[in-house]
């Protein structure tokens, strides 16, 4: 059974002659943990905004759990991605005047599953927050107060809670340090493997990816990316 299905996948940016993505096909099976590399400006984020929902291709199919997500409506979109989706944005985009506590329980807010799912939502909050290293003392802080690094944990932690059935990661790593580093790859990995979820990690850095069950570079899979070089 697939996860993540994308098949004649077609993006482009408004007023760009050529496309940034032309995918054949990509698929990932459910509860497979994949890593995707490739170099900054590749289309590594725009090709997860598509896979979020943020986005919709100017053609192709893009199903997730077998929902193609380009046949639904703007907010039946927001619903899946709400329900079944843990997204670890590059920027973090926290709420920046609610505390760490709360963003973390947005989730939860928004989805009645994932809030189901996570069963106290608070302790349940409070326990990835330790898992990632952030001290109780910095819950309660508005998210704006918080380091790059800190913010980054939070991001981790929202993504995890509820137990969705897909994680999907931009750079999750690229503000901590390496011993802080390892600490969340180990309990993203963990926490998919708890449930079953689909990992798609994406990074620039080579490095990390000995962790995952297959490796992906984009250029090999986007035909668009062999059509612009030299």
């Amino acid at each position: 059974m697939s996860a993540l299905v994308l098949d004649q996948l077609l993006f482009r940016w408004p007023r760009q002659a050529a496309p940034c993505l032309d995918i054949a096909h990509f698929e990932v099976a459910a509860g497979e943990r994949v890593f995707l590399h490739g170099p900054s400006g590749s289309g590594k984020s725009t090709l997860l905004g598509l896979l979020g929902g943020v986005a919709v291709p100017e053609r192709g199919r893009v199903a997730l759990l077998g929902e193609d997500l380009v046949r639904l409506p703007n907010r039946a979109r927001d619903a899946f991605r709400a329900d079944h989706i843990g997204f670890v944005f590059q920027q973090f985009n926290l709420l920046p005047w609610l505390s760490a506590l709360d963003n973390v329980l947005l989730p939860c807010t928004f989805s009645a599953r994932r809030r189901a799912r996570a069963g106290r939502p608070n302790e349940e909050a409070a326990r990835l927050l330790t898992e990632l290293d952030l001290a109780p003392e910095l819950w309660s802080k508005p998210a704006a107060l918080l380091s790059v690094g800190q913010q980054q944990r939070v991001a981790a932690a929202r993504a995890l809670i509820g137990r969705p059935e897909i994680l999907i990661a931009d750079e999750p790593t690229s503000a901590l340090d390496a011993e802080r580093q390892q600490v969340f790859i180990d309990l993203l990995l963990n926490e998919a493997a708890a449930v079953g979820a689909t990992l798609l990690f994406v990074s620039h850095d080579i490095r990390l990816a000995a962790h995952f069950d297959r490796v992906v570079a984009l250029a090999e899979i986007n035909r668009a990316a062999v059509e612009i070089e030299p």
